[in-house]
């Protein structure tokens, strides 16, 4: 039997054709599909307002006059490659280096003769021509303090790296530091990464080595984290991610006290516009001038590199937006600080703009 046909106006049947039914059931889905919209557009609500605000008070920190006394205090220093210890850099290359720093306020330079082995030590092969570097720079620069850099990549986020809890590894690299040291460097300089905030095994080892620079009346220095934005941020981001990105303001703090100089790798940021992350260095510098004690040098690290990539834009992680950065956040804190400076990151990678701003923006000694 086939369907029935109602002709009564009252009947739904009577007043829908093919369309209708569709509009029908259109209708009919219409109150199915307005609540995930509603919820999707409220998620995406609560994401924008926080990141607008983010992004006005980042704007804001970049604004004003950092004033003329906030200029060099001839307290800077450089990371180099290890091409200078290993053989493929000459006289000539030195020479070209005192003509590039003369006049800038660099006092220190890292220079890489690592990486260490994940055990602690140091072979003595990774550097075959430390002493003549060493020696180079005394005769072109001897104005210049030369500090080993030392690193290694750390077992805090996978299983391959120094494990920093084993106290016959740290002892190692006490005994590495001693070592290179005894090669005529006139400091040590530790980048060890990803070094999560908090960790109690490397103000221990900060400890063991601060024995040793402090007997032979030289700096301890390391390379450090940023300081969280916001406070516990680092927990936050290291249960959703697996990766803390940066220290707690109290354990950035605990460190810089336990060495001579402490540099902020102020970089690598994911700022998308120079604005911002001009911003994110001033406050990034305010945070950490609140807790490094006068008699410890503060470095602000300066992008000298360009490459794209997750967590850097070349166009918005500019030298020049890190210097203003860094002085808007020393006069606002701590105009009249005298161990402050800049750290440039890194040597064979520059470029002459990058060596002009830097000149231009935090001035000469002469």
């Amino acid at each position: 039997m086939g369907p029935r046909t109602d002709t009564s106006a009252s009947n739904v049947g009577t007043q829908t054709s093919r369309g209708g039914w569709a509009r029908l059931r259109a209708g009919w889905r219409a109150p199915r599909l307005k609540w995930p919209k509603r919820i999707a557009g409220g998620l995406a609500l609560l994401t924008l307002v926080p990141l607008l605000t983010v992004g006005a008070v980042l704007r804001a920190s970049y604004a004003g006059d950092p004033g003329d006394s906030t200029m060099t205090r001839g307290k800077d220093a450089i990371w180099l490659g290890h091409a200078w210890v290993d053989g493929r850099k000459s006289e000539a290359d030195i020479a070209a280096f005192a003509r590039r720093i003369h006049g800038t306020g660099i006092r220190d330079v890292y220079v890489h003769v690592g990486p260490l082995e994940h055990n602690g030590s140091l072979p003595a092969s990774r550097s075959p021509k430390a002493r003549w570097f060493l020696d180079a720079m005394d005769r072109r620069l001897p104005g210049i303090r030369v500090q080993a850099w030392l690193g290694d990549e750390l077992a805090t986020e996978g299983p391959r790296g120094m494990r920093l809890a084993e106290g016959a590894t740290r002892a190692r690299v006490v005994r590495s530091g001693r070592a290179v040291l005894d090669t005529g460097f006139e400091g040590l300089h530790f980048d060890l990464e990803p070094l999560h905030s908090g960790d109690p095994h490397f103000l221990s080892l900060l400890d063991d080595l601060g024995e040793v620079t402090r007997a032979r009346h030289v700096p301890l220095s390391v390379a450090a984290h940023q300081i969280d934005p916001l406070p516990a941020l680092h927990s936050v981001a290291g249960k959703l991610s697996g990766h803390p990105k940066w220290w707690s303001q109290r354990f950035f703090g605990q460190v810089a006290r336990r060495v001579d100089q402490i540099a902020v790798m102020s970089y690598d940021t994911g700022m998308p516009l120079e604005s911002l992350y001009g911003g994110y260095v001033a406050e990034q510098t305010e945070l950490a001038l609140e807790v490094v004690p006068d008699s410890t040098d503060l470095l602000m690290g300066l992008p000298f590199y360009h490459e794209n990539k997750i967590g850097h834009r070349e166009v918005a992680e500019t030298t020049a937006a890190a210097v203003r950065g860094a002085r808007l956040g020393l006069g606002r804190t701590d105009r009249a600080r005298k161990n402050f400076g800049l750290a440039l990151y890194v040597d064979f990678a520059a470029r002459p703009e990058d060596w002009s701003a830097y000149r231009s923006g935090w001035g000469s000694r002469q």
